[in-house]
């Protein structure tokens, strides 16, 4: 059996070329070598598996090199010195090295002295060092390296000359791990290797190690699913489903997603600062200049365009903005579900009932969803009946009463709608200001018929009716869509109530439309046509008389059986 050699060692940079994402640094060191530049003292700074010994050798190697590559076979062990100053950090180690630099190198024109956590050195040894470093002799040059540079003494951060490494960026991290995968024989998805650089959070030696226990634990085929269940991360496709529910207003189901997040050992912490970084990608995703400030896959990018195009931008924001107060709040809680579980109950009521002016902690009623399930209350009616006869005459007599029943909390949701103000007056001027801040102008405009857009239209008038807003199903269904140029959709209604309703809804009916056209450029114009009102009938009289011009048998009817109307 081989000896298994880590990733982090195997692929370590032997040129600068290998180095990841520190271009800058290693450009200027080659052009230092080239021009004969080169300070005699270097302070490598920046976060911790970033290349920053990695360079240090590199440097070493070639300061004493001919050539512009580093052969294999080359030894530089006479004249470079590597000294580990967490363990080496009294003034005796600094004065034998002190002693070490007057000697002149046996091969080559440089000593390197690379000491590595520079800033574990007490304070006498930093005092001890500070004159050899300021006057070193012509043969002798240092490389300090270290990840805490506020720890060093001033005096010795002017004497060096400094060079900050950076973060290794997602993207790099990303393709660096395509490479080894391609070496390797390694088959992995795109968004699998994403994950693994984000988990790394821009350290390379970090994406090596999770990488090399990734393929422990899947093998030769790395699939995003296999890579989030090892690194226990929640896949964005969490987030997506769950922004889904958000924007539909569908409490029961977000409250039953969140319990099974929580019941795969996910903290609610974790999950609420995830939802808020979604939001603000999909913020990102409203305009197709700042989609490369995501940091996802091509696919990723995809689902993020599609989703942006349901949440509305005062949504998005009204959302960030809860999450963020919940991520503040959560420490202190005493209660951290139900903290996380409220946040999530009013994210979902943001775009309920419209545009319609709520309360900042508004919360869907319990009394909606249940009006939306009706089936649930027959079944447990029927159950404890043991008799043949008595259940055919409870399944005759409960759809009456689950019929009536949803009727108090229309009534309620009626008369809320109706209500005006001197608000709601100018309520539709502000829906209009919101729709033109998001531009639609690279999105497709598939041309369509007006039998298709008819067909949509009654579907949309038939959720409505599912979801229990029959008032504003019917006046939907009232309103006959008229197909104009531009595709511009002129919709006319009886009275200035309908239309003041028909503007709460137009948002969603627009996006419904859009999505299910594949046209962004469709826009509805609501008008008003007194003149319709009379194709209608509201009271019992006059639909009796409506049926009675289409059926003249109807009127016998009434007589034979003396029917009151």
């Amino acid at each position: 059996m081989e000896p298994f050699i880590v990733s982090a060692r195997k692929y370590r940079p032997q040129n600068f070329e290998d180095v990841v994402g520190q271009q800058a640094i290693t450009n200027t060191l080659e052009n230092a070598i080239k021009s004969n530049h080169l300070a005699q003292a270097l302070l490598f700074t920046g976060p911790r598996g970033v290349g920053k010994t990695s360079c240090a050798r590199i440097l070493a190697k070639k300061i004493n090199l001919q050539g512009t590559s580093i052969p294999e076979d080359e030894d530089f062990a006479f004249n470079i010195f590597e000294l580990d100053a967490a363990s080496n950090n009294s003034v005796d180690d600094i004065r034998s090295l002190t002693d070490q630099v007057r000697i002149p190198p046996q091969t080559g024109k440089f000593k390197v002295y690379i000491i590595d956590e520079v800033h574990m050195l007490s304070q006498s040894a930093f005092n001890a060092f500070l004159k050899t470093l300021e006057e070193p002799p012509a043969h002798a040059i240092f490389i300090l390296a270290t990840t805490e540079k506020h720890k060093i003494i001033p005096t010795i951060l002017s004497r060096c000359q400094i060079f900050d490494f950076k973060r290794i960026g997602v993207l790099d991290a990303k393709n660096y791990l395509k490479t080894i995968c391609k070496n390797e024989g390694i088959t992995a998805d795109d968004d699998a290797l994403h994950i693994i650089a984000q988990k790394a959070d821009g350290a390379m030696r970090d994406a090596l190690s999770i990488f090399d226990r990734v393929v422990s634990f899947s093998g030769k085929n790395l699939t995003r699913e296999a890579v989030a269940e090892n690194l226990n991360v929640l896949d964005y496709d969490t987030y997506f489903s769950m922004t889904d529910l958000l924007v539909e207003n569908n409490i029961p189901d977000v409250l039953n997603s969140f319990n099974e997040i929580l019941s795969k050992g996910f903290e609610g912490h974790h999950f609420i600062n995830g939802l808020a970084s979604h939001f603000r990608d999909l913020l990102v995703a409203k305009d197709k200049i700042t989609i490369d400030l995501l940091e996802v896959g091509d696919t990723a990018k995809q689902k993020y365009l599609v989703q942006a195009t349901k949440a509305s931008l005062p949504f998005l924001i009204d959302a960030i903005q809860k999450a963020n107060d919940c991520d503040l709040n959560y420490k202190s809680s005493k209660n951290q579900r139900l903290l996380v579980e409220l946040t999530l109950m009013q994210i979902a009521s943001i775009t309920f009932d419209g545009e319609k002016k709520k309360p900042a902690n508004f919360i869907i009623p319990a009394t909606f969803f249940q009006a939306l399930m009706p089936a649930k209350k027959k079944e447990v009616i029927e159950v404890p009946k043991k008799e043949f006869e008595i259940p055919t005459i409870v399944s005759e007599s409960i759809p009456e009463k689950i019929a009536e029943s949803p009727k108090p909390v229309l009534e309620i949701a009626r008369k809320r709608d109706s209500s005006l103000s001197l608000k709601s007056i100018f309520q539709p001027k502000e829906v209009e200001k919101t729709a033109i801040k998001e531009n639609y102008d690279d999105y497709p405009k598939t041309v369509f018929t007006i039998k298709k857009l008819e067909l949509y239209w009654k579907e949309y008038a038939n959720l409505l009716e599912k979801k229990g807003e029959q008032s504003m199903a019917a006046i939907i269904s009232i309103g006959k869509p008229v197909l104009g140029e531009n595709f511009q959709i002129s919709c006319a209604v009886s009275n200035s109530l309908m239309q003041d309703q028909f503007l709460r809804t137009r948002p969603n009916l627009l996006h419904f439309l859009r999505e299910k056209l594949n046209n962004y450029g469709i826009d509805i114009l609501v008008t008003l046509d007194e003149s319709i009102s009379k194709k209608f009938a509201y009271t019992p009289q006059e639909k009796f008389n409506k049926l009675k011009e289409k059926n003249p048998l109807i009127e016998k009817l009434r007589q034979t059986f003396e029917l009151d109307l």
